[in-house]
């Protein structure tokens, strides 16, 4: 795990590149765009930063930094809501693969991804959720719709989470087909895939395997919704600073001020809560309940953090030209991606 000045260092990086060739108008031509995102950024990312290889190990062609490293790149996206295939492919399909534990399906994926050169999406979920998965397998061969799939109708190879351990297959199989979703969140891309009789190659994995890569994939929401919560955060106070009402600046009446120190409260609190269980993913030895915490609490934050963002702007945050409601429906989404723990999370005495 790289130190604190390091993880400094790169997310400054990471937010330079973003503020540089990432602004809300290049978001709004990605939203509008054939693949969902900004290949270009995604390129500048991936040369300039090296942000698909952080999670990769250096046997297999990555710089082998880990975990830490690649979620804060995400809490970096977070801010701007750019979803190129960092959440997707450099982490949740890089995470399956070594979770996965086929050295062979490494040696020879891994690299590419590392370069930014292929896209790995996860197929998961069955249409109510990520607690069982959509696609079966039958004699060798994959059944069934994965739901909800990020990255899945740009990606090269497709990781098939299934009861019987993850599979491989070309994502140009003809095998399968893929349909966008319907989505209330614009900038973020769902695609639908169905596999008809499909050979794919087992990887392996247990469900230990699987349980972790739930985390995972919880642990990096987190971070998402930490970075974007804050980015609304700071777009209320600059709002507050400028807005003028009955001749003063609005963020100088005691009201607001005392809610957006409330939502600065909240932000730190969630930014511990996702910290620490990224720190603990990363060392192997992360607390099921507090994970769940995490993802609980970071969710809650954001909603609400958004909901003050739109209440203290007014009218105009209502409004397509203004972002505010692009945070609103990243939060929704984000709420419901991956799922939910069940609640309430009781410690056991």
């Amino acid at each position: 795990m790289s130190s604190t000045a390091e993880l400094q260092e790169l997310a400054g990086t990471v937010r330079a590149v973003l503020a540089k060739h990432g602004d809300r108008d290049t978001l709004r031509r990605a939203i509008d765009g054939e693949a969902g995102y900004d290949p270009a950024l995604w390129t500048l990312l991936c040369e300039q930063v090296g942000v698909a290889a952080l999670a990769v190990p250096e046997e297999y062609g990555g710089i082998g930094a880990g975990l830490v490293e690649a979620l804060t790149v995400v809490e970096e996206l977070g801010r701007t809501l750019h979803t190129p295939p960092m959440l997707g492919s450099a982490v949740l399909g890089v995470q399956a693969l070594l979770l996965a534990g086929d050295a062979e399906a490494c040696e020879r994926l891994l690299p590419d991804v590392a370069e930014g050169g292929r896209t790995l999406a996860v197929c998961w979920a069955s249409a109510s959720g990520w607690d069982e998965p959509g696609v079966r397998v039958a004699d060798g061969k994959l059944n069934g719709t994965a739901h909800y799939v990020l990255d899945g109708d740009t990606a090269d190879t497709l990781i098939v989470v299934t009861a019987d351990g993850m599979y491989e297959i070309d994502a140009a199989a003809p095998e399968l087909t893929r349909t966008t979703a319907p989505v209330m969140d614009p900038t973020r891309r769902l695609t639908e895939i169905t596999f008809t009789a499909a050979p794919a190659r087992a990887l392996g994995g247990d469900p230990a395997a699987i349980t972790r890569l739930r985390e995972i994939a919880w642990a990096a929401i987190a971070a998402e919704q930490v970075g974007a919560a804050e980015a609304c955060l700071q777009m209320t106070v600059e709002y507050s600073k400028s807005r003028v009402q009955f001749g003063r600046p609005i963020g100088s009446f005691q009201a607001l001020k005392h809610r957006m120190a409330d939502m600065y409260v909240l932000v730190e609190s969630a930014r511990s809560a996702a910290y620490a269980v990224i720190a603990d993913l990363a060392r192997g030895a992360a607390d099921p309940l507090d994970i769940a915490a995490a993802r609980i609490h970071c969710s809650h934050t954001f909603s609400a953090i958004v909901g003050e963002t739109v209440q203290m702007h007014g009218g105009i945050a209502i409004t397509w030209e203004h972002d505010a409601h692009l945070f609103f429906k990243r939060a929704h989404g984000d709420a419901q991606l991956f799922g939910q723990p069940p609640r309430p999370l009781a410690r056991p005495a």
